[in-house]
């Protein structure tokens, strides 16, 4: 009788892991096979690109796209294949905590282990949240991933179809010898326009960030190198043998430098671009203040309890633009206390706990946020604005000195 009530107790217990993870054991893994298709793999010969060279991988939510782009034979990378996202969770900006039903934005590593043959949801990979940035600055979730099924909570969904190519691109690129390959994600294509139409957002800080990264592989075609230290992401920074930096500690001096002529560089193209920005900003989210409290949400509906059908906002209505998603304020109260502050920069930590009761069910679909949109403004550099953190402990650079 033990025995049986413990079989039922991991039974239930798998059935409530949280986000994208499901997998299904009577699924044999032959749709992990499948081989690309015939005129994708022409394509890659015509653009000099051999079926298991190296890909990386970007995401634009607000345009509802994600690309593939692949190794040449001289090293730079092109696009290989773009596909419409079917589904994502939550609005533009970064996952704070667990339940905030976000999709994560940031740079992010996928493993051969991180691939999920077997996912109920077709085929799955985890994109790696939280990563070393993540963790620095206290945010929480577990298994965010990239699938099938068009269904998402807090992940990014997509058509079978296409996950099943996007699956063969990291499989293929895995059975080259690429170790792993990189995720950008992106709240939408960081242009100067872009990026002036989003300049009095909260979370605009972490964008200017990402956006020096973004800029790196536009001017470059190659990944950026990415490391977080003083809890803020840098990029391209040399390190011995490769190694990468401590995220809580502080940044070597050539950081401070480069990020003062990209802020230079970012300032003239910004005031250039700040009046042709026209299109409206597309709902994002508030912060952890209203990370708290769609999470309390979401634990909220997992206990069964009567909640409203769509998570609560805190973005006013006239922020709900016809192309973004349809969330509207709380109007059932949610035990929760909201926070004094909302969290608009990246180097702002997130509470020490959160709600981490999880869905039962099938996490409910939701709607593409937004609709596909024409970019017509050149890429620019950014400022990365993010402040020092105190210093732990004496970096590496300084061993030899005082």
């Amino acid at each position: 009788m033990k025995i049986r009530t413990a079989l039922l107790g991991t039974l239930m217990a798998s059935a409530l892991l949280a986000g994208c993870q499901g997998s299904s054991v009577s699924d044999l893994g032959l749709r992990a096979e499948k081989p690309l298709p015939e005129k994708v793999v022409a394509k890659m010969k015509s653009k000099g690109m051999t079926r298991t060279s190296p890909i990386m991988v970007r995401i634009f939510k607000e345009e509802g796209v994600l690309e593939v782009w692949k190794q040449k034979n001289n090293g730079k990378y092109d696009q290989i294949a773009s596909y419409e996202i079917c589904k994502w969770s939550g609005k533009l900006g970064p996952k704070f905590i667990e339940g905030d039903r976000q999709a994560p934005e940031g740079f992010y590593n996928v493993r051969p282990a991180q691939m999920n043959p077997n996912s109920q949801y077709y085929l799955a990979f985890n994109i790696g949240f939280p990563n070393a940035y993540d963790r620095a600055n206290n945010r929480t979730g577990q298994h965010l991933m990239v699938h099938g099924a068009c269904s998402s909570s807090g992940c990014y969904s997509m058509t079978d179809e296409s996950v099943s190519e996007i699956y063969a691109f990291g499989r293929d690129a895995f059975k080259g010898g690429q170790r792993d390959f990189q995720i950008q994600a992106f709240p939408f294509r960081m242009t100067a326009a872009n990026m002036a139409r989003y300049k009095s957002d909260p979370n605009y800080s972490f964008w200017k960030m990402l956006k020096q990264g973004y800029d790196s592989f536009e001017v470059n075609k190659v990944p950026p190198k990415v490391d977080v230290c003083e809890k803020r992401y840098v990029f391209n920074v040399p390190t011995p043998d490769g190694q990468p930096l401590s995220a809580t500690d502080a940044c070597p001096p050539s950081v401070g430098s480069e990020s003062m002529a990209y802020t230079s560089s970012y300032e003239k193209t910004f005031q250039s671009a700040f009046s042709a920005a026209q299109k409206k900003p597309a709902p994002s989210i508030q912060g952890i203040a209203e990370a708290k409290l769609v999470s309390a949400w979401s634990a909220a509906r997992a206990r069964g309890e009567k909640v409203t059908r769509e998570p609560p906002s805190l973005s006013p209505a006239s922020a709900e633009t016809p192309n973004a998603p349809d969330i509207k304020p709380a109007a059932t109260p949610i035990s929760v206390q909201p926070a004094t502050a909302i969290a608009a920069t990246p180097a702002v930590a997130a509470p020490a706990a959160a709600p981490q009761a999880q869905a039962a069910t099938t996490p409910v679909p939701q709607e593409n946020p937004a609709a596909v949109s024409p970019m017509t403004t050149a890429s620019t550099v950014a400022d990365n604005v993010a402040a020092p953190a105190p210093e732990k402990k004496k970096p590496w650079w300084k061993l030899g000195g005082n």
